[in-house]
């Protein structure tokens, strides 16, 4: 699944470069008519992350998430900020269809087992990775916690999906981290959704490829907004259409 995604800072549609806040650019003032315009492409569900929230520790826009939800039909995914059980109610209560967990997840190991076993397979966690190690807080601070150790103990907590997102190449369109990305979904066991510097139909296929080790998705940002992908070329791809290279 080629999922694209909605970066909210201050009810804006924005992008950062490697996840830092001072290299912000804004590519929209009404996130809702974004959404719109990935549902109408194709877009089989939609990424969305609350920065703002993810700094802060709770939901800073959720006024922005609720246009999102009246304005669309496709499944929507959040994260950012949600870091308690009344937090994932909250979000899933106004609709959206999976929460993503970040920093909550490296800190409370019992709350993710409480999360899961609450709502299921609605609750993924993000693992974000800079050299190897996770980042948390809106990306931060790095942890002394290897990615792949991460992502083995939120499986053992009974999580059976993540994203993983390797952070320098976020916002880069520098080609996604294969070999990285490729390991976590053998080392992990879980469903694995990439992120992070796809740039191209040739980046989509490349992960595509990796399907076959438990990578399910991919979630695309920059590439789109920066008109070098096409979304529904990009999905067109995934089902075997343009850009596959044989």
């Amino acid at each position: 699944m080629v999922i694209p995604a909605i970066d909210l800072k201050g009810g804006r549609c924005v992008r950062l470069f490697q996840g830092r806040f001072d290299q912000e650019t804004v590519y929209a003032e009404n996130p809702a008519e974004v959404a719109a315009a990935w549902e109408e492409q194709g877009a089989e569900m939609i990424h969305v992350v609350d920065l703002d929230g993810a700094l802060a520790g709770e939901s800073r826009n959720l006024d922005a998430v609720k246009a999102i939800l009246k304005r669309t039909r496709v499944p929507i995914e959040l994260g950012g900020g949600i870091r308690d059980l009344a937090a994932i109610s909250r979000v899933l209560e106004l609709g959206v269809t999976r929460v993503i967990l970040g920093t909550a997840a490296t800190k409370s190991p019992g709350f993710v087992v409480e999360a899961v076993s609450r709502y299921g397979d609605q609750v993924l966690v993000g693992i974000d990775g800079r050299d190897g190690k996770a980042a948390v807080q809106g990306w931060e601070k790095v942890v002394n916690l290897d990615v792949i150790d991460l992502a083995r103990q939120v499986g053992e907590a009974g999580v059976t999906r993540i994203i993983y997102t390797d952070i320098l190449r976020d916002g880069a369109l520098s080609g996604p981290n294969l070999p990285a990305i490729e390991r976590m979904a053998r080392e992990s066991g879980l469903k694995v959704i990439a992120s992070g510097g796809v740039s191209s139909l040739g980046d989509i296929a490349d992960i595509k490829r990796l399907e076959p080790f438990g990578v399910e998705g991919v979630i695309v940002g920059k590439a789109l907004y920066a008109g070098s992908l096409s979304l529904r070329e990009a999905i067109n791809c995934t089902r075997g259409g343009v850009g596959v290279a044989q």
